[in-house]
């Protein structure tokens, strides 16, 4: 294998990757490659996205640019030694020979930094200068240079490990950095579910003096009627002791208004295994089924997911209200269905107008058009204005739901033994067009029994 020629590797050292020509004030990436200043800034101009080094394509930052001066000292040697080369060549011929004195050119003149022959020497223009064999110029020269490659080569050792050393202060800065934001965002979560816990409360308090109130009213009603029925009673039992004649020419009436919760009980005798109220066979309407519901194949139950299904919304759907309506529409007539609450903790079961709101938050009362009860976690409740607790012995599986259209009324009734819950008094109801309702909440699935 030949000898590698030591000018042009100290040529090739001293050039630009991009212009290829010698370095004109060259600059260090910090990947360790030299190029022009104007070079490297030409073919970074106009770039959108994140600058690299052209010669080995890693991401490189701009500012991170340093002037190198080292090779711009080698550059200089090397342009000179190349100047000198080719003054030698065209003055000998190109054969290393004078082309004056047809002499060899064994010498090197310092001063004009040129190779001469020996008649060179001694003649008028090189006389007094500092003349030396050529290959000691030759020596001299490259230990020169290789003492500014050996400088080249050992900064840009330090710019690789600086690189290296940057990258893993990077990575811990990111890593400590993602971990304070993981702690900050938990930090946050910890003070809004405090804040929530205390809002919660807060209502839980209100709520149960509400419940007191609402039982103190019931138990002052409750007093009054049975003064008022205890009176009756009396007037009753007495004329029940007058005789025959004079008992047929008494006109019986009340003193006391009527009882809703007296109607209720009063009625529920005619509710029960009433051959002329027939069991209908109900089903769900998809149609009208908030998005969050997700319906069984044959419409009989319905059950609460969170998953917000893609389905058109219609004027037919309700939207915020986690409701749907049955098929059926009744607007004569006496109709009974049953439904399967299970151990649900939060439903509600009922009827509703054909025309009940159905986009954004409604009433569910029977102001809003819906006649039902709920269970809300641990209380039944039937949503009249203001809602009535209803303090039932055990928590219903199953709800028979009775309606009325001709009296305007509508009964719910525990299926499993006959015990009656509520009754909405007759007249309650108008005279349009009425259909189940069904409102599902967490946790809980309603199924229409066969």
């Amino acid at each position: 294998m030949a000898a590698e020629n030591p000018m042009e590797s100290l040529q090739e050292e001293a050039t630009c990757p991009i212009c290829l020509d010698y370095f004109k004030d060259p600059v260090i990436t910090n990947c360790g490659h030299n190029f022009c200043q104007v070079c490297i800034s030409q073919c970074w101009e106009g770039s959108d996205r994140d600058i690299s080094c052209p010669q080995c394509r890693k991401t490189v930052q701009e500012r991170n640019l340093r002037p190198n001066r080292q090779l711009a000292n080698m550059v200089e040697i090397a342009s000179r030694l190349s100047l000198q080369a080719n003054k030698a060549a065209k003055g000998a011929g190109g054969d290393g020979v004078c082309g004056e004195h047809q002499e060899a050119l064994k010498l090197f003149c310092k001063e004009d930094e040129t190779s001469i022959c020996l008649v060179c020497h001694l003649s008028q223009a090189h006389r007094a200068h500092m003349v030396v064999p050529v290959e000691e110029a030759a020596q001299e020269y490259k230990e020169k240079l290789q003492a500014h490659l050996k400088t080249l080569r050992e900064e840009r050792e330090k710019l690789l490990e600086l690189k290296e050393t940057g990258e893993a202060k990077s990575w811990e800065y990111l890593t400590q950095t993602k971990r304070q934001k993981i702690v900050s965002e938990f930090q946050q979560l910890r003070q809004f579910l405090e804040e929530q816990e205390r809002h919660l409360l807060g209502q839980l308090e209100k709520l149960d003096e509400e419940i007191v109130r609402i039982q103190n009213e019931n138990i002052s009603k409750f007093a009054k009627e049975i003064s008022c029925l205890s009176e009756l009673i009396s007037e009753l039992e007495g004329k029940c002791q007058k005789p025959a004649s004079e008992f047929l020419q008494v006109r019986l009436s009340a003193k006391c208004p009527s009882s809703p919760h007296m109607e209720g009980r009063g009625l529920l005798g005619s509710v029960r295994n009433d051959p002329s109220r027939p069991q209908v066979n109900v089903t769900l309407d998809p149609d009208t089924a908030h998005p969050d519901l997700v319906l069984s194949a044959d419409w009989k139950s319905v059950r609460w997911e969170y998953k917000w299904q893609d389905l058109p919304d219609t004027p037919e759907r309700f939207d915020t209200a986690l409701c749907v309506l049955g098929c059926e529409g009744f607007t004569s007539g006496r109709y009974c269905w049953e439904v399967e609450v299970g151990d649900g903790e939060r439903w509600a079961v009922g009827v509703a107008r054909e025309s009940v709101g159905r986009k954004g938050e409604i009433s569910r009362s029977p102001e809003g058009g819906i006649w039902a009860v709920e269970r809300w976690w641990g209380q039944f409740r039937a949503l009249t204005s203001p809602e009535t607790p209803l303090p039932l012995s055990r928590a219903p599986s199953s709800i028979r739901v009775c309606l009325d259209c001709d009296w305007g009324q509508v009964t719910f009734i525990d299926a499993g033994d006959e015990a009656p819950i509520f009754t909405f008094p007759p007249g309650s109801i108008p005279g349009e067009r009425i259909r189940p309702w069904f409102w599902v909440g967490l946790g809980s699935q309603l199924s229409l029994c066969p």
